[in-house]
């Protein structure tokens, strides 16, 4: 099969879907594989790096879209990607349908069969989006700590605090990849953490970090008690494929301290606070009722080496399998993360 890798197109996004290694693997089996020229360099990967593995870099978007059939990306396709897919193409990559209606429009459109990364699900997990929720929840902890200084709006607090003085206070809603990995960075630094989650084998994950670290059922009341007096909240919800649900409303942010910090990790399935809205790493935050709000839609981009390292790994099984004809179809992993297929909406969590 011939598969083409474009370069990501999102604003300073850096990623790229194969690393030469990944990609050199499937040249092996005997497939086409096709480059745009550049698109590995944010991520320390150069032209030569791949075509030493009997990759071809094309010139350009265009022709990277004309040679491909299979069309394996990072992050979902935006305005410049559209106007080059064609009907026979086959695209891997994150999608987040559930909060992109006119994304969604487009692509039935065009009339592709689209599988998203966040809706492959073997073994009870979503094995795609797990390495990214991990970097994701890392950054949101460093993110957050740095947007607590002054100069940067914060309220000019050390998180972890020392003797003589308060520790910071984190609050996480959601003890997943994402949120246990916020958690354990905000713990290690020694703030004092709240996570909130539904499940208890999660919570009690949460209870064994350490000593400042309290798990919480989810309760509304509790939820809104815990974020009035937050130095940083962190939002990590996920419902799969589906729009996450808003845990933090307006009028929780209200009762903040001016200068907290809310990250909402869950933006790219719509956002789990009620202030939330889709932010750039060119523009990442804004403030609502004097709490900053960092709400960038593809967090792991700003560590595209890691990150695409990470990808890598996690998808070229599956991209072996769709290389290889219709079979992928039998395969229930992938067959679940069929999002849209053949101009069809398909997935039940985006129907219902």
């Amino acid at each position: 099969m011939r598969i083409g890798i474009p370069s990501e197109t999102k604003t300073l996004e850096g990623r790229v879907a194969l690393v030469p290694a990944a990609a050199a693997d499937l040249v092996r089996r005997g497939h086409e594989v096709f480059i745009q020229a550049g698109a590995g360099e944010k991520s320390g990967f150069s032209d030569e790096a791949y075509t030493r593995e009997g990759i071809t870099v094309v010139p350009d978007a265009a022709a990277l879209y004309e040679k491909g059939e299979l069309i394996v990306k990072v992050k979902e396709p935006i305005a410049g990607d559209l106007a080059l897919l064609k009907k026979h193409h086959l695209l891997f990559c994150y999608l987040h349908l559930a909060a992109e209606p006119a994304l969604t429009q487009s692509l039935l459109d065009i009339g592709l069969t689209g599988v998203a990364f966040e809706s492959v699900e073997e073994n009870g997990g979503l094995p795609l989006l797990l390495p990214m929720s991990v970097i994701a929840g890392r950054i949101a902890t460093q993110i957050g700590t740095t947007l607590l200084h002054r100069p940067q709006g914060g309220k000019g607090k050390l998180l972890g605090g020392m003797a003589s003085t308060p520790r910071g206070k984190v609050v996480v809603l959601g003890a997943g990849a994402a949120g246990g990995n916020a958690a354990a960075l905000a713990a290690a630094a020694g703030a004092n953490v709240v996570v909130f989650d539904k499940r208890q084998d999660r919570l009690a994950e949460m209870m064994a970090m350490g000593p400042n670290v309290t798990a919480l059922y989810a309760y509304e009341s509790s939820v809104a008690e815990e974020v009035r007096n937050a130095d940083l909240v962190v939002g990590a919800v996920l419902i799969p494929s589906a729009k996450a649900p808003r845990v933090v409303t307006e009028d929780m942010v209200k009762t903040m301290e001016k200068g907290s910090v809310l990250v909402d990790i869950s933006i790219d399935q719509g956002g789990c606070f009620e202030t939330s809205r889709p932010t750039t790493w060119k523009e990442p935050t804004y403030d609502v009722h004097g709490v900053t709000h960092f709400c960038v839609t593809n967090m792991p981009g700003a560590v595209p080496q890691t990150s695409s390292v990470a990808i890598s790994a996690a998808i070229l099984p599956y991209v072996q399998r769709l290389a290889t004809g219709n079979e992928w179809r039998q395969f229930a992993p992938l067959a679940a993360g069929i999002n849209v297929d053949g101009g069809k909406l398909v997935h039940p969590a985006l129907l219902g």
